[in-house]
């Protein structure tokens, strides 16, 4: 093939010399152009793991298109696949390492300060009794029965003051918020200030002037733990215990579907009720399925497509000044205008028809899709069952683990879940992968065949699903207000996310006055009468 095109190229350069010369010059740049392009491209290259194909997603992924015979031919995945990056890739990716790695750096930031904070109250006590037995040890006066008392006191304190720090500051963070908390803060520095304080006063009282009464001492460092604890107990007050009575009920709406939900929060700021609010969504919100949405607009489309204007006496002027014609241009465009609205409006009269039929045809597939799914998996499980039953007469050698029994079973039940996903439009939520781990689950927990459909059968939390659909995912919060000021009645913020945004408003708790009323239990009597002669 390549000595032809070269012959044929040479025959051709006899019969016409400049014009191919300059198009065999324009084909080489193109192929050194290519070959660039080919090369850049190949140099940098991603290994994918074999769980990342989903079922019946038609879409590409780099050079690697996703069978959707899968149902048909149902294999097993073995290998990975590479994938060409474009420079616009490698620059969006640069730039969210880059992002990421400042939001490490500010938790470690925070993280680091934290601990240094904690080393010093809780080493503060410790050096304010170890001080004068190094500096002046021959002028302390002998600590007594009470004093070595306090000592014990000291150590005990101590270790609960640790312990409560331990649990209330250093928890796993749950997200970075934009802003710092002001409560943190403001208890941060108040530590700060109040050891600060006490070593000012431990300096000027008892370093200069080396006081002898080491029990005097030692009440002050009894103090500090005392004081310290104090603040801790102020720390959970505003930290825990003061957000946890309902004061707001905050509606959120999901703006691409207007799924709602309704939640009960207490005093918080916004970033604060943002983050409770994005954790409720992952367990309350079925997963956003975008694939549900492009059915409507694409109806919207051709309904709109369908109506067409032709004009049969020429083009317009350019503008309603130029021309002998303007009157009569004027006026046929005003009936063109006046036909399409009235197209417009006999086509909206019927629109509903055809909206019902398209719905009740969708809902027919679907139950047929689903009746045919129930009774492939039923008939998996029974041979599942059948098989579990014959295990105690097989050599130890031929039985298989609930992964094998599970691969085995998939391609029985493949082609009704992948007709039955597609038409619910949710193959873009399972892959196979994941399907056979939860079927092998299921086998490994005795589970009947109802609960391993009800993941497929009924669209559930995103959670539910792989961690692409949620891991690293960023929320953008959107306030007019200050984000670090408290919820208000009727404060509106917005959490956005890249494929859709959560609308979030936020009404008060109403004053609920209660009244009681006196009822005498003697007013339930009644007597009753029976007349002597009753009618028959």
């Amino acid at each position: 093939m390549d000595t032809e095109s070269t012959y044929s190229g040479y025959s051709h350069y006899s019969g016409r010399s400049r014009g191919s010369h300059r198009h065999g010059e324009r084909s080489r740049d193109r192929h050194k152009s290519r070959s660039k392009d080919s090369r850049s491209e190949k140099s940098v290259t991603i290994n994918t793991p074999p769980a990342e194909p989903l079922l019946g997603d038609s879409s590409v992924r780099g050079e690697q298109v996703q069978d959707d015979n899968w149902g048909e031919t149902t294999t097993a995945i073995t290998g990975t696949s590479e994938h060409s990056l474009s420079q616009e890739d490698i620059v969006r990716i640069t730039k969210d390492l880059e992002d990421s790695v400042g939001l490490d750096c500010r938790r470690y930031i925070t993280r680091t300060i934290a601990v240094i904070m904690g080393l010093l109250v809780f080493f503060t006590p410790l050096a304010f009794l170890v001080l004068p037995h190094i500096l002046w040890p021959e002028k302390l006066q002998s600590c007594g029965t009470a004093c070595e008392g306090l000592f014990i006191s000291v150590a005990f304190k101590l270790l609960i003051l640790l312990l409560a720090v331990w649990a209330l500051f250093f928890r796993p963070a749950r997200a970075g918020l934009p802003r710092v908390f002001v409560f943190r803060i403001l208890l941060a520095v108040l530590v700060f200030l109040f050891v600060v304080s006490y070593w000012l006063f431990y300096s000027v009282r008892i370093l200069d002037s080396q006081d002898e009464n080491y029990q005097g001492i030692v009440q002050y460092a009894v103090s500090l733990v005392d004081a310290l604890l104090f603040i801790h107990y102020l720390a959970v007050v505003l930290l825990e215990l003061r957000q946890l009575q309902p004061c707001f009920s905050v509606c959120v709406t999901r703006a691409t579907d207007g799924e709602t939900r309704h939640y009960n929060l207490g005093q918080l700021s916004i970033q604060r009720a943002a983050l409770a609010i994005i954790e409720h969504y992952y367990c309350d919100f079925p997963i956003h399925n975008p694939a549900l949405l492009s059915a409507s607009k694409s109806r919207a489309a051709k309904h709109l497509a369908g109506l067409k204007v032709y004009n049969v006496d020429g083009e317009f002027p350019a503008s309603p000044t130029e021309g002998p014609g303007n009157n009569a241009n004027a006026g046929i465009a005003q009936s063109q205008s006046r036909a399409m609205i009235a197209a417009a409006a006999r086509r909206r009269d019927t629109s509903h028809n055809e909206l019902y039929y398209e719905e009740a045809e969708h809902e027919r597939r679907v139950r047929k899709r689903r009746a045919r799914l129930v009774v492939a998996v039923e008939e998996a499980f029974t041979h599942i069952k059948r098989m579990q039953e014959e295990e105690p007469k097989k050599a130890p050698g031929d039985v298989m683990d609930p992964r094998e029994a599970a691969q085995a079973i998939f391609p029985s039940m493949a082609r009704a879940l992948q007709k039955y996903l597609r038409t619910t439009k949710q193959q873009h939520c399972h892959s196979m992968e994941s399907i056979q781990q939860h079927l092998a689950f299921c086998i490994t927990n005795n589970m009947t065949p109802k609960a391993f459909l009800e993941s497929y059968l009924t669209p559930g939390p995103t959670l539910q699903y792989g961690k692409d659909h949620w891991l690293g995912r960023r929320w953008t919060l959107i306030s007019e207000a200050s984000v670090t000021s408290s919820l208000k009645d009727g404060s509106v913020f917005l959490l956005k996310c890249v494929d859709f945004s959560l609308v979030v408003t936020s009404k008060k708790i109403p004053y609920v006055q209660m009244s009681e009323e006196y009822i005498d239990p003697k007013s339930h009597k009644f007597v009753l009468r029976l007349q002597s002669e009753t009618s028959v």
